[in-house]
């Protein structure tokens, strides 16, 4: 779902400096629901301050009508915070790159640390990519 004031924030499991909100935008975000139930991430508690580093996954086809509501999700979140695509949609457009609505890759948005590949990538290789390319100390 698009971050909005009633969004669900997850916590990384093996590294809880690390607080994970997702731009749910296709078939991609299954597997971030897949990662919940295989206990990889858990839901956390958005109200209180943290001290952890922030992470947007966004996931699936970014079009231009919604790019503006995926950028909006990018300005509310607190910092210190970092962008991952996770597939081929949200990196370059996908299966559907050449259609003229579709913006050929979120990094032409929001400034992106790093692309997990896949169509779509597994929960555990989403989750491995977050933790590798987080700094959390």
């Amino acid at each position: 779902m698009l971050m909005g004031s009633g969004s669900v924030a997850y916590r990384v499991t093996r590294d809880l400096k690390i607080r994970v909100h997702v731009s749910e935008l296709a078939c991609c975000a299954l597997e971030v629901g897949s990662a919940v139930t295989r206990g990889l991430l858990e839901v956390e508690d958005t109200s209180h301050e943290s001290s952890r580093v922030e992470v947007m996954l966004i996931s699936g086809t970014v079009t231009q009508l919604l790019a503006p509501l995926v950028v909006a999700q990018w300005d509310r979140i607190p910092e210190p915070k970092i962008a991952f695509a996770i597939g081929a949609c949200a990196s370059s457009g996908g299966p559907y790159w050449d259609a003229p609505t579709v913006m050929n890759g979120i990094q032409t948005l929001i400034p992106v640390s790093g692309f997990i590949a896949g169509c779509p990538p597994s929960p555990e290789s989403i989750i491995e990519s977050i933790c590798q390319l987080v700094p959390t100390s």
